[in-house]
Protein backbone atom coordinates (compact mmCIF):
# COMPACT_ATOMS: atom_id res chain seq x y z
CA UNK A 1 0.00 0.00 0.00
CA UNK A 2 1.03 3.54 -0.76
CA UNK A 3 1.82 4.16 3.31
CA UNK A 4 2.49 8.04 4.53
CA UNK A 5 5.59 8.93 5.15
CA UNK A 6 7.85 12.23 6.14
CA UNK A 7 11.61 12.48 5.47
CA UNK A 8 13.91 14.61 7.16
CA UNK A 9 17.68 14.89 8.17
CA UNK A 10 20.81 13.90 6.37
CA UNK A 11 22.97 11.28 6.46
CA UNK A 12 23.06 7.53 5.74
CA UNK A 13 19.05 6.77 5.86
CA UNK A 14 17.46 5.31 8.80
CA UNK A 15 14.09 4.11 8.34
CA UNK A 16 11.41 3.21 11.49
CA UNK A 17 8.95 0.95 12.38
CA UNK A 18 6.19 2.11 14.74
CA UNK A 19 3.89 -0.22 16.39
CA UNK A 20 0.72 -1.45 17.05
CA UNK A 21 -2.06 1.27 17.48
CA UNK A 22 0.70 3.81 17.06
CA UNK A 23 2.03 6.18 13.93
CA UNK A 24 5.06 7.93 12.58
CA UNK A 25 4.62 10.71 15.90
CA UNK A 26 6.29 7.78 18.20
CA UNK A 27 9.83 8.79 17.16
CA UNK A 28 9.28 12.21 17.89
CA UNK A 29 11.45 12.17 21.14
CA UNK A 30 14.44 10.62 18.66
CA UNK A 31 14.05 12.65 15.37
CA UNK A 32 15.79 15.76 16.87
CA UNK A 33 18.93 13.88 18.23
CA UNK A 34 18.63 11.20 15.10
CA UNK A 35 18.53 13.83 12.39
CA UNK A 36 22.20 15.36 12.77
CA UNK A 37 23.15 11.57 11.98
CA UNK A 38 20.76 10.36 9.77
CA UNK A 39 18.21 10.73 7.03
CA UNK A 40 15.58 9.70 9.04
CA UNK A 41 12.49 7.86 7.13
CA UNK A 42 9.19 7.64 9.13
CA UNK A 43 5.99 6.22 8.32
CA UNK A 44 2.75 4.77 9.53
CA UNK A 45 1.86 1.20 8.74
CA UNK A 46 -0.99 0.85 6.45
CA UNK A 47 -4.52 1.50 8.53
CA UNK A 48 -2.74 3.67 10.84
CA UNK A 49 -1.91 7.42 11.07
CA UNK A 50 -2.78 8.96 7.51
CA UNK A 51 -2.01 5.71 6.14
CA UNK A 52 -5.44 4.56 3.92
CA UNK A 53 -6.97 1.74 5.20
CA UNK A 54 -6.57 -1.87 3.81
CA UNK A 55 -9.31 -3.92 2.51
CA UNK A 56 -9.63 -6.60 4.62
CA UNK A 57 -7.15 -8.58 6.62
CA UNK A 58 -3.28 -9.09 6.09
CA UNK A 59 -0.39 -10.42 7.08
CA UNK A 60 3.39 -9.95 8.44
CA UNK A 61 4.50 -10.29 4.43
CA UNK A 62 1.95 -7.70 3.66
CA UNK A 63 3.72 -5.30 6.31
CA UNK A 64 6.95 -6.27 4.76
CA UNK A 65 6.16 -5.26 1.30
CA UNK A 66 4.65 -1.91 2.16
CA UNK A 67 8.40 -1.65 3.86
CA UNK A 68 9.79 -2.30 0.47
CA UNK A 69 7.24 -0.06 -1.26
CA UNK A 70 8.76 2.95 1.15
CA UNK A 71 12.37 1.85 -0.21
CA UNK A 72 11.72 2.16 -3.49
CA UNK A 73 9.85 5.42 -3.27
CA UNK A 74 12.57 7.37 -0.93
CA UNK A 75 15.37 5.91 -3.67
CA UNK A 76 17.71 4.46 -1.34
CA UNK A 77 19.62 1.25 -1.97
CA UNK A 78 20.54 0.30 1.33
CA UNK A 79 19.04 1.67 4.67
CA UNK A 80 19.31 1.15 8.28
CA UNK A 81 16.25 -0.37 9.57
CA UNK A 82 14.76 0.34 13.31
CA UNK A 83 11.31 -0.64 14.59
CA UNK A 84 9.81 -0.96 17.97
CA UNK A 85 7.47 -3.62 19.45
CA UNK A 86 5.51 -5.24 16.25
CA UNK A 87 7.79 -2.91 13.79
CA UNK A 88 10.77 -4.77 15.81
CA UNK A 89 9.19 -7.80 13.58
CA UNK A 90 8.75 -6.41 10.55
CA UNK A 91 12.11 -5.14 10.33
CA UNK A 92 14.05 -8.44 10.82
CA UNK A 93 11.29 -10.43 8.44
CA UNK A 94 12.58 -7.13 5.76
CA UNK A 95 16.02 -7.73 6.35
CA UNK A 96 15.24 -11.78 5.80
CA UNK A 97 13.00 -11.07 2.39
CA UNK A 98 15.94 -8.32 1.45
CA UNK A 99 19.43 -8.93 2.79
CA UNK A 100 21.06 -6.81 0.28
CA UNK A 101 19.11 -3.93 1.14
CA UNK A 102 19.60 -3.65 5.22
CA UNK A 103 22.84 -2.27 6.56
CA UNK A 104 21.65 -2.96 10.22
CA UNK A 105 18.88 -3.75 12.15
CA UNK A 106 17.42 -2.15 15.71
CA UNK A 107 15.06 -4.74 17.76
CA UNK A 108 13.74 -2.30 20.04
CA UNK A 109 11.28 -3.59 22.89
CA UNK A 110 10.46 -6.97 20.38
CA UNK A 111 9.49 -10.70 21.82
CA UNK A 112 10.90 -14.12 19.92
CA UNK A 113 11.18 -17.90 22.01
CA UNK A 114 8.17 -17.11 23.58
CA UNK A 115 7.34 -20.21 25.82
CA UNK A 116 3.89 -21.28 25.97
CA UNK A 117 2.65 -19.15 28.53
CA UNK A 118 4.13 -16.06 27.29
CA UNK A 119 1.77 -16.90 23.93
CA UNK A 120 -0.89 -18.09 26.42
CA UNK A 121 -0.70 -14.43 27.95
CA UNK A 122 -0.32 -12.38 24.55
CA UNK A 123 -3.30 -14.10 22.82
CA UNK A 124 -5.39 -13.95 26.20
CA UNK A 125 -5.06 -9.81 25.67
CA UNK A 126 -6.31 -10.49 21.79
CA UNK A 127 -9.21 -12.11 22.96
CA UNK A 128 -10.47 -10.13 26.07
CA UNK A 129 -10.25 -7.11 23.01
CA UNK A 130 -12.54 -9.30 20.68
CA UNK A 131 -14.86 -10.34 23.66
CA UNK A 132 -14.89 -6.89 25.59
CA UNK A 133 -13.82 -4.32 23.16
CA UNK A 134 -10.69 -2.86 22.34
CA UNK A 135 -11.17 -0.03 25.53
CA UNK A 136 -12.06 -1.48 28.14
CA UNK A 137 -9.06 -4.08 27.66
CA UNK A 138 -6.56 -1.19 26.97
CA UNK A 139 -7.14 0.57 30.03
CA UNK A 140 -5.40 -2.36 31.77
CA UNK A 141 -2.74 -2.38 30.04
CA UNK A 142 -0.95 0.90 30.92
CA UNK A 143 1.16 -0.18 33.60
CA UNK A 144 2.35 -2.90 31.63
CA UNK A 145 3.39 -0.21 28.76
CA UNK A 146 4.65 2.95 31.17
CA UNK A 147 6.75 3.00 34.68
CA UNK A 148 4.42 4.24 37.53
CA UNK A 149 6.40 7.22 37.54
CA UNK A 150 5.79 8.17 34.03
CA UNK A 151 1.89 7.66 34.65
CA UNK A 152 2.35 9.97 37.69
CA UNK A 153 4.45 12.68 36.35
CA UNK A 154 3.36 12.50 32.25
CA UNK A 155 -0.50 11.42 32.35
CA UNK A 156 -0.75 13.50 29.45
CA UNK A 157 1.38 11.60 27.41
CA UNK A 158 0.05 8.21 28.49
CA UNK A 159 -3.69 9.43 27.89
CA UNK A 160 -2.68 10.13 24.38
CA UNK A 161 -1.34 7.33 23.75
CA UNK A 162 -4.69 5.64 24.44
CA UNK A 163 -6.54 7.69 22.78
CA UNK A 164 -4.22 7.18 19.28
CA UNK A 165 -4.84 3.25 20.23
CA UNK A 166 -8.59 4.02 20.77
CA UNK A 167 -8.85 6.33 17.36
CA UNK A 168 -7.46 3.45 15.44
CA UNK A 169 -9.39 1.35 13.04
CA UNK A 170 -10.74 -1.57 14.97
CA UNK A 171 -10.29 -4.00 13.02
CA UNK A 172 -6.84 -2.98 11.98
CA UNK A 173 -5.63 -2.70 15.45
CA UNK A 174 -7.10 -6.18 15.96
CA UNK A 175 -5.38 -7.62 12.83
CA UNK A 176 -2.27 -5.80 13.92
CA UNK A 177 -1.88 -7.73 17.41
CA UNK A 178 -2.65 -10.82 15.87
CA UNK A 179 0.29 -10.59 13.83
CA UNK A 180 2.40 -9.49 16.79
CA UNK A 181 1.28 -12.37 18.65
CA UNK A 182 1.33 -14.91 15.90
CA UNK A 183 4.70 -13.84 14.93
CA UNK A 184 8.05 -16.36 15.85
CA UNK A 185 11.26 -15.33 15.05
CA UNK A 186 12.93 -17.96 16.57
CA UNK A 187 12.99 -20.63 13.60
CA UNK A 188 14.78 -17.97 10.90
CA UNK A 189 16.90 -15.22 12.79
CA UNK A 190 19.95 -17.31 12.41
CA UNK A 191 19.47 -16.05 8.66
CA UNK A 192 20.30 -13.04 9.15
CA UNK A 193 23.86 -11.42 8.67
CA UNK A 194 23.71 -7.64 9.31
CA UNK A 195 25.01 -5.75 12.49
CA UNK A 196 21.28 -5.79 14.97
CA UNK A 197 21.03 -3.80 18.17
CA UNK A 198 18.63 -5.62 20.40
CA UNK A 199 17.01 -3.28 23.23
CA UNK A 200 14.64 -3.69 25.83
CA UNK A 201 13.69 -2.65 29.40
CA UNK A 202 14.46 -3.90 32.16
CA UNK A 203 10.79 -4.58 33.51
CA UNK A 204 8.77 -5.38 29.70
CA UNK A 205 6.46 -7.71 30.64
CA UNK A 206 6.00 -9.01 27.04
CA UNK A 207 9.18 -7.92 25.59
CA UNK A 208 11.48 -8.65 28.56
CA UNK A 209 15.36 -9.22 28.76
CA UNK A 210 14.96 -12.97 28.74
CA UNK A 211 13.65 -13.40 25.44
CA UNK A 212 16.05 -10.71 24.05
CA UNK A 213 18.58 -12.59 25.62
CA UNK A 214 17.66 -15.70 23.22
CA UNK A 215 16.88 -12.86 20.43
CA UNK A 216 20.69 -11.70 20.55
CA UNK A 217 22.35 -15.60 21.40
CA UNK A 218 20.34 -16.13 17.94
CA UNK A 219 21.29 -13.44 15.87
CA UNK A 220 24.89 -13.73 14.08
CA UNK A 221 26.15 -10.53 15.12
CA UNK A 222 24.30 -8.54 17.35
CA UNK A 223 24.34 -6.65 21.13
CA UNK A 224 21.85 -6.81 23.45
CA UNK A 225 21.39 -3.40 25.91
CA UNK A 226 19.26 -3.62 28.72
CA UNK A 227 17.30 -0.45 29.73
CA UNK A 228 17.33 -0.36 34.02
CA UNK A 229 13.82 -0.04 35.04
CA UNK A 230 11.91 0.38 32.02
CA UNK A 231 8.87 -1.04 30.38
CA UNK A 232 7.54 -0.97 27.11
CA UNK A 233 7.11 2.45 25.97
CA UNK A 234 10.66 2.90 25.52
CA UNK A 235 10.10 5.88 22.85
CA UNK A 236 7.49 7.86 24.22
CA UNK A 237 9.51 7.10 27.79
CA UNK A 238 12.86 7.15 27.12
CA UNK A 239 12.90 7.93 23.82
CA UNK A 240 16.58 10.32 23.78
CA UNK A 241 17.90 7.23 25.62
CA UNK A 242 17.27 4.90 22.64
CA UNK A 243 18.30 7.65 20.29
CA UNK A 244 21.76 7.65 21.71
CA UNK A 245 21.83 4.19 22.07
CA UNK A 246 20.77 3.67 18.07
CA UNK A 247 23.37 6.73 17.28
CA UNK A 248 26.56 4.79 18.85
CA UNK A 249 25.66 1.17 17.63
CA UNK A 250 25.59 2.39 14.18
CA UNK A 251 28.37 4.99 14.51
CA UNK A 252 30.82 1.55 15.88
CA UNK A 253 30.16 -0.14 12.42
Amino acid sequence: MNCAYSLEGSGPPLLLIHGIGAARNTWAKLIPLLVPHFTVVTYDLRGHGNSPLPEGGFGLDDLVADLEHIRLQTGFEQVHVAGHSLGGMIGPAYARAFPHRVLSLGLLSTAAFRSEEDSRKVWAVVKAMEERGIPDVLETLTDRWFTDGFIANHGDVVRRRLDQVTGTDGDVFLNVFRIYAGTEMGPWLHEIQCPSLVLTGENDGGCNPRLNQKITAALPKAELVILPGYKHSLLLEAGEIVASEIIRFIGNL
